[in-house]
């Protein structure tokens, strides 16, 4: 009745879709919505990986009913405590009085400040390198903090070679069904979310997820069953060098990523005069973006990907535009670092947006920023042509 899938012979997928959630950590918009994965052991001892996000309650909870089809609920390992996976808490509790609960001690810290009641002896201290046995299969525990939270784990099943990884390997997205990786086409369908989820939600955290991609090289995985997203069990080696890609901070594609503020146009067409000098020079990839048009989380997305940014900015109020300036505020805070920067302003007096904007780039890592640099006063003029064009040289000479 229920839409659960059958993964191995005791391992069951019981998530849910969620079709209606338009913007996800009421920040990032999720045009495909997003899973919500969680899964059930039926060993000599049942076990729960994790729960779900309160708005998918009551089909969860059934779901746990039929796939247990009258056997008690023994345990509960909580990998991660945000509330799109661990709201049910409580819920669980209360239907199966007698599970244990397995978690880091962080975890329960935050057990009980989100409120739930936990019986002392039914909660199970685990650290890195602890062992629990429920009868044919056997969770080995990893530690990892701060991917993206400071109590989070991963358990690796030593008897399948199955990864509870959290929610690393994430993606946005539904899976309509479709539950693993070699059920989609990455690159059309997968890729972008991926990528947008891990830059937005872990993308500052690039240290932490070095620090389990080291920890997950040791051990023997044939499947990973993240939190969000589908299961992975046939492109382990592309997923894993995205991940090592992303959490180094090294571009995916040699490219420039032109994103630009106009107000009244003037700016717009500066940027789009440099984007056709540099394809006219034979850069191979340009894409341009308006900050204003443009969610956040694409720009910050696409800046991940790309090894050149160019930003082109009016001056506002004496600075940078509003929107610039929070894209700028958003790199920072998501460590975004090693690129190579041109540096388009306009301002019909007290030019600053350039001044500013190299200030922001400057708290950032590894930053190269061009000297060519263009300025505008007001519209662009033949001064501004031939700045135009040297700067695009620059560019496509660093590529």
């Amino acid at each position: 009745m229920y839409n659960t899938k059958k993964i191995t012979d005791d391992l069951f997928y019981i998530g849910s879709d969620d079709y209606r959630l338009t913007l996800f950590e009421n920040i990032h918009p999720i045009q495909k919505g997003v899973s919500y994965n969680s899964y059930l052991l039926l060993d000599e001892k049942t076990v729960l990986l994790d729960t779900l996000d309160w708005s998918k309650g009551e089909e969860f909870l059934a779901k746990i009913e039929q796939v247990l089809a009258g056997k008690n609920l023994d345990y509960m390992v909580i990998h991660h405590m945000e509330p799109d996976h661990g709201a049910m808490i409580g819920e669980i509790l209360l239907r199966y009085p007698q599970v244990k609960v397995i978690a880091s001690k962080q975890a329960f810290v935050f057990m009980k400040q989100f409120g739930f009641k936990l019986n002392e002896e039914n909660m199970l201290v685990v650290k890195e390198g602890d062992k629990i046995s429920f009868g044919k299969h056997e969770l080995a525990f990893v530690g990892a903090p701060m991917v993206h939270w400071p109590e989070a784990l991963v358990s690796f099943d030593t008897t399948t070679g199955t990864l509870f990884s959290a929610d690393a390997f994430g993606s946005f997205g539904t899976l309509f069904g479709r539950i693993y990786d070699d059920e989609f086409d990455i690159e059309k369908e997968l890729l972008d979310e991926m990528r947008r989820y891990y830059t937005n939600i872990v993308g500052k955290f690039g240290m932490p997820v070095q620090t389990l991609l080291k920890k997950a090289s040791g051990l023997d995985i044939k499947m990973i069953c993240p939190l969000h997203g589908p299961i992975w069990r046939t492109n382990l080696g592309l997923l894993l060098d995205k991940y090592n890609k992303w959490s180094t901070y090294e571009a995916e594609e040699r490219g420039i990523l032109v994103v630009y503020a106009s107000m009244y146009g003037n700016t717009e067409r500066a940027a789009a005069s440099l984007a056709s000098k540099l394809v006219d020079k034979g850069a191979k990839k340009v894409v341009v973006y308006d900050v204003s048009k443009t969610d956040i989380s694409t720009l910050i997305s696409e800046t991940f990907k790309y090894s050149h940014l160019v930003l082109a900015s009016p001056t506002y109020n004496a600075g940078v535009f509003p929107l610039m300036h929070n894209y700028l505020e958003d790199m920072k805070a998501l460590s975004v670092q090693k690129k190579t920067v041109g540096i388009i302003e306009n301002g019909t007096w007290a030019c600053k947006a350039g001044e500013e904007m190299i200030k922001a780039l400057g708290e950032m890592k590894n930053m190269t920023i061009l000297e060519e640099r263009v300025k505008i006063l007001s519209s662009m003029n033949e001064k501004n042509a031939e700045e135009m064009d040297k700067l695009a040289e620059a560019l496509v000479k660093s590529l």
